[in-house]
């Protein structure tokens, strides 16, 4: 009785929970090439890496591969759809211990209610190339979508089901100018429960700004090769969150060349720098702490230094309070959870948006 009763709610609910959520029958799909694909630092061969390596051959192997991860990568479509469905097919069978399964290889979707962008739903992948429903029993009238890709992996091919006399239309990019964040696992989304999640991601649907995720898990060291690469990209702001991955000898070696390098490109753009988050694993592994606090007071040593030489529109942000101080707002000690991602959003988003309205940089 009690093994029939549990089988009826599940029944009854369909929630998800008791059932996966498949992809619909009869589904007309489209490659979602022929969308708009938004997010990328650059034109790249593959459409959906995010920067051209090919372009910057010295970079090292780890960033090289790290760039064709598709963190922050999303396409932009509109359906009058019911349902909507994805296919997808990834390069890696490796999973990443701190991810979910949803936000190392999965899909999330997002649509605009009422001007502002709400979760929608998710694809979990179930091997290197998968298919599932993101989204079923809506109105069939037109809605705004935003779709964004795997964090932590490449994604080789894209498809997005529609019902089949459903129409799906390119959209315009829903964020305007271009503000780069280069920065460490932290940037790329790393803890994160899924896709949207990321910091960058939560900032562009807040502010309706581009913010691009050049996160590079571990590897964000500030080398020359990859200065180079960064000034080269062009954007109306930068954002500098390099620290946790860069010693504090390599902070002091490396921060000069990386800002000057931007500087001279981008003479007018603001630029700005952050210290690492405090590390919860620091209040118990001495190590780490002593290591975290150097690595801040270096970063701040050296912009201080730029700034007392005359460096105009360069910013400092500091790390106080920035996944919250009752030490629940990560999922590692290391990586924020959602919850540290919220935290850290909420904390950066006036600060951001007092330098860039300075500059007039808006989503106007």
């Amino acid at each position: 009785m009690i093994k029939l009763l549990k089988t009826s709610i599940c029944a009854v609910l369909l929630t998800g929970l008791c059932f996966p959520l498949m992809a619909q029958k009869n589904a007309t799909y489209v490659n979602a090439e022929s969308l708009t694909i938004i997010g990328k630092s650059m034109a790249t061969a593959n459409v959906y890496d995010r920067a051209d390596t090919s372009k910057y051959s010295t970079l090292p192997a780890r960033v090289k591969q790290l760039l064709t991860n598709t963190a922050g990568v999303a396409i932009s479509f509109t359906t009058n759809s019911t349902s909507i469905s994805a296919k997808w097919c990834v390069t890696m069978s490796k999973a990443y211990p701190n991810l979910t399964a949803i936000a190392n290889k999965g899909l999330d979707l997002y649509i605009k209610n009422n001007g502002k962008w709400q979760y929608a739903g998710i694809a979990k992948p179930t091997g290197v190339c998968s298919e599932g429903l993101l989204v079923d029993g809506m109105y069939n009238v037109e809605k705004e979508c935003l779709l964004y890709l795997p964090i932590y992996d490449a994604v080789r091919k894209l498809e997005i089901g529609v019902d089949a006399k459903a129409e799906i239309k390119a959209a315009s990019n829903p964020f305007k100018k271009r503000i780069l964040v280069y920065g460490s696992s932290i940037v790329q989304g790393s803890g994160a429960s899924r896709s949207g999640i990321a910091y960058p991601a939560q900032l562009s649907r807040l502010t309706g700004l581009n913010f691009i995720n050049l996160g590079l898990s571990g590897s964000a060291k500030m080398e020359p090769e990859v200065a180079d690469m960064v000034a080269a990209i062009d954007a109306d702001a930068y954002i500098l969150d390099c620290v946790p991955n860069s010693t504090p000898a390599q902070i002091t070696e490396r921060t000069g060349y990386l800002i000057n390098t931007i500087r001279k490109q981008h003479p007018d753009a603001p630029i700005m720098v952050m210290q690492s988050i405090v590390r919860e694993q620091g209040y118990w592994n001495k190590k780490t702490g002593a290591v975290v606090k150097n690595q801040n007071i270096n970063i701040q040593k050296e912009v201080m230094t730029l700034l007392e030489k005359g460096m105009k529109n360069l910013y400092f942000i500091t790390s106080e309070n920035l996944i919250g101080n009752d030490h629940e707002g990560s999922v590692d000690g290391v990586h924020p959870n959602d919850l540290g991602f919220y935290r850290m959003t909420q904390q950066l988003l006036p600060q951001f948006t007092d330098i860039l309205n300075k500059h007039g940089i808006t989503n106007k």
